[in-house]
């Protein structure tokens, strides 16, 4: 079954209509709060700067775990350094045992080791909370941002926790070894990734150039939600699949469904993408700037 934004009941999946904001807490008030288990970037516009912008916006406490140190600008990443995993899991558990967090959402995870620090630490707390998992494998100009050992980690460990994971296509061909070219090849990948373990699966299609739409696809092991949008022309997309996994998770921490949560995150990011800024000689953020206009 699929269901899409031209079919009765699917009107929420559009991504050009308005943003519905989530509530914002009292002032004084104690907010949600949302875990970023994820790389910093030295230039502001990707990892735990984009999520906690994005999150800070929609009245969401951001919390962190950081897995690594980016050196990197709108030109790319020159190198990186991995937290030791032993650290990503003392963060994790610092911020759940006295903070408390009602979702998480994963980023750059960068090894092995610390992909498994994350999964044993998330099993070893007995966490429940919902858990969106960006696989992230490069940054946006190729620059390797895991190794390639770690996939199976990926796949293994960290999926089979996942409440969502977020692939971009490239991402998809190295977890399944699908080339999504059209429609039926997008839906053979999310039926293999949702075969890995997670409860829901969404391929995003706005790296598929070959139409004017961006189209992404939701899974969740017996039914397809599409969610359509014009693609934004725009050079300065840096950050954008770190936002649209922050908005969904701030979005299921206030109790979304998971289709509502992605309907969401995709009109966030969309409004993100028209409001992006050049920055650099390279490739400027995305700017959830937008919600204080």
């Amino acid at each position: 079954m699929i269901a899409s934004a031209a079919e009765p009941g699917a009107a929420g999946h559009r991504s050009s209509e308005p943003v519905a904001y989530l509530p914002l807490p009292p002032p004084g008030t104690t907010p949600l709060r949302v875990l970023s288990i994820a790389g910093s970037d030295s230039g502001g516009g990707a990892g735990i700067q984009a999520d906690m912008r994005t999150m800070a916006l929609l009245g969401v406490h951001a919390c962190v775990a950081v897995t690594a140190v980016t050196v990197q600008n709108t030109l790319g990443v020159k190198s990186f350094h991995e937290v030791p995993d032993d650290v990503v899991a003392d963060q994790i558990e610092a911020v759940v045992s006295d903070i408390g967090i009602q979702a998480a959402k994963t980023g750059m995870l960068a090894s092995s080791a610390i992909i498994g620090a994350v999964a044993t630490t998330w099993r070893r707390l007995g966490l429940t909370a919902p858990l969106v998992v960006d696989p992230v494998c490069a940054s946006m100009h190729g620059d390797p941002l895991l190794a390639p050992s770690a996939l199976n980690s990926l796949r293994d460990q960290l999926f089979p926790l996942a409440t969502l994971v977020t692939p971009n296509l490239d991402e998809v061909r190295l977890l399944v070894g699908i080339d999504v070219v059209d429609v039926a090849s997008q839906r053979a990948a999310a039926e293999a990734l949702h075969a890995l373990g997670p409860q829901w699966v969404l391929v995003k299609g706005g790296h598929l150039r070959s139409s004017g739409r961006s189209r992404d696809l939701l899974y969740d092991g017996a039914d397809f939600h599409e969610f359509d949008a014009q693609r934004m022309a725009t050079g300065n997309d840096h950050g954008g699949g770190d936002t649209l996994a922050a908005a969904i998770a701030c979005a299921l921490a206030h109790g979304l469904a998971v289709p509502d949560a992605v309907g969401f995150g995709k009109r966030w990011v969309t409004e993100s993408l028209r409001a992006s800024y050049p920055l650099g000689g390279g490739h400027g953020p995305v700017s959830p700037l937008f919600r204080l206009s």
